[in-house]
């Protein structure tokens, strides 16, 4: 029986990702150049410390020139790490076209289910027949992802000898700062063990919170917004339609609010809440909730008793008093997993919690709803982290401005109405077929990786630049793992990790925000983007995002 596909599914099969002009020369064609040594900002005497063989690499650069010596069939492993992002199937049929370009008998594997499916040795040989279906599609269900941290002196050992047994040139893993650290972890044990596999991290994360001069985003980003945004926009034309509903709209993006930012551009909703700036005014819940409150009173002395507030997914954590509670809570947690698990009712785990707690601490915990409190004890992720896309900080919003409100209106100074409505857009972006830009850019990054692993490049990260441009463009590399990093506090312990990349208030995507948000909060100024388009002219189906042509402006 024939899978039944949708007509986008059968166009899309054939749409050919535009290359940088680069990569169009072909492997015999192309040298890859040092540039200037790159460090890490912050750390670097402790980064150095933990990756003495891998520190102090230079930033990679592909330019026209002669190809790797002795050219012969080369064999790679690629792996999906961490949460899906679209274009995860493109980097993996970009490094499938890129071996066969190096030699038609280049062999690929793919290891499923994630990391772990190195080291438990759990792989696929990926054949044309098996990676054609995938070309520009969402997900990343071709071989599976997962959350597993290489870190175990027998997981490292497990991955070295399946790294040999298949004879690996370079093993590519495919995810965000935490699947990348682990590349690094990876790429220096690879070194000090004498294995001849270079380890190439390429940048993934709908959250667009991997990213830095070189790295000009991560992929995904540009697709998710993008869906997003639609239905942001439908929402806002549903509110203005309707004129009856607030639409509290949490957004993707547990460490950084790009998602938030990105879609507020694309969109011009009411309210707009930064979690980086949330953090540089030291806002409290409370101050937080009665700026939103105070908005609902003026556009309802307007006649207008709707409207659309969108809030980051990591809001909670960017609260000043909420994320020394956070931080004592996985401490605690961490300290007294056993212990914690074995009990049993909720009220013994308040009971608990708020006699390790410091003192304001505890009042805050206290002074949460029962239900949030729930959340902010819910089970850490494998990095020992908050899982916040379980927080229902839209909905903690809604009540207390809800509350708020009620109270202004008994002391006569709310009048109108507030009718609230909550909604999460997280899962929703994560799989979408990608966008022109981002099947083209996953595409690159693809192929990249396999010239560096052709190149015998190890412990970097893909980067492809120049992305406000066309395509052909774009130039392409890579910059050392280690010059990603700090030190950052871990199930208690220091450990590096790639720096996340917040929202810079004085960037120039923060500032074309702030210029305008002003005017969004009263007039309904909504811009409605609609779906993504992948056919047609490329000032409407081959746009970036806003974030990077504001970025990258000259």
């Amino acid at each position: 029986m024939t899978k039944e596909t949708s007509a986008l599914e059968k166009a899309r099969a054939s749409y050919a990702p535009k290359l940088p002009g680069i990569l169009k020369k072909g492997i015999r064609n192309i040298a890859v150049k040092n540039g200037k040594v790159a460090k890490p900002p912050a750390d670097a005497a402790k980064i150095k410390e933990i990756f003495p063989l891998t520190f102090g690499s230079a930033i990679l650069k592909l330019a026209k020139g002669a190809g790797p010596e002795n050219l012969r069939a080369i064999n790679l492993g690629v792996v999906l790490s961490g949460g899906q992002a679209p274009g995860g199937h493109n980097v993996i049929t970009g490094i499938f076209d890129g071996i066969k370009d190096v030699h038609p008998d280049s062999r690929l594997y793919g290891f499923k289910g994630g990391p772990k499916g190195i080291f438990t040795e759990k792989y696929i040989e990926l054949t044309a027949d098996f990676v054609n279906p995938y070309r520009n599609t969402g997900g990343f269900d071709m071989i599976g992802s997962g959350r597993d941290k290489i870190e175990k002196p027998e997981q490292l050992e497990a991955c070295k000898n399946v790294c040999q047994k298949l004879a690996l040139d370079a093993l590519v893993i495919i995810g965000g700062d935490d699947s990348n650290t682990n590349a690094a972890v990876l790429a220096e044990y690879f070194v000090k063990e004498n294995v001849r596999t270079c380890v190439i991290g390429v940048p993934k994360t709908i959250d667009g919170d991997l990213k830095n001069e070189v790295i000009e985003t991560s992929f995904g980003y540009d697709t998710a917004s993008k869906v997003y945004s639609e239905l942001i926009g439908n929402i806002c034309r549903d509110s203005k339609s309707a004129k009856k509903y607030w639409h509290f709209i949490k957004l993707m993006g547990r460490s950084a609010s790009h998602i938030t930012l990105e879609c507020a551009l694309q969109t011009h909703p009411n309210i707009v809440i930064i979690g980086e700036e949330v953090k540089a005014k030291n806002m409290t819940l409370q101050q937080i909730v009665e700026s939103i409150a105070e908005v609902v009173k003026k556009r309802s002395e307007e006649g207008k008793n709707f409207g659309v507030c969108l809030v980051p997914e990591g809001l909670i954590e960017f609260i000043p008093e909420v994320r020394i509670l956070i931080s004592e809570l996985n401490k605690i947690l961490a300290d007294h997993a056993a212990y914690f698990n074995t009990i049993r009712t909720f009220t013994d785990q308040q009971e608990f919690i708020n006699q390790k707690l410091s003192k304001d601490s505890s009042y805050v915990f206290s002074s949460l709803p029962a239900h949030i409190q729930q959340e902010l004890l819910a089970v850490r992720d494998s990095h020992g982290n908050l899982q916040v896309s379980r927080i229902e900080t839209e909905k903690l919003l809604i009540e207390q401005v809800s509350e708020m409100l009620a109270e202004w209106k008994v002391e006569g100074k709310f009048k109108g109405k507030f009718s609230p409505l909550a909604h999460f857009f997280g899962y929703e972006g994560r799989c979408a077929p990608p966008s022109n830009f981002d099947a083209d850019y996953t595409y690159a990054l693809g192929r990249t990786a396999v010239v560096l692993a052709a190149f015998g490049k190890t412990g970097c990260i893909v980067a492809v630049q120049n992305l406000s441009a066309p395509a052909a463009k774009w130039k392409a590399g890579g910059v050392p793992l280690t010059s990603l990093m700090n030190i950052e506090e871990r199930k208690g312990k220091p450990t590096p990790v790639i720096k996340k990349a917040l929202v810079q208030l004085d960037g120039a995507p923060f500032k074309a925000f702030a210029a305008q948000r002003e005017q969004w909060t009263l007039n309904d100024d909504y811009v409605y983007p609609g779906p993504i388009q992948y056919f047609g002219k490329a000032d409407v189906s081959d746009v970036p995002t806003k974030t990077i042509v504001l970025e990258r402006a000259k």
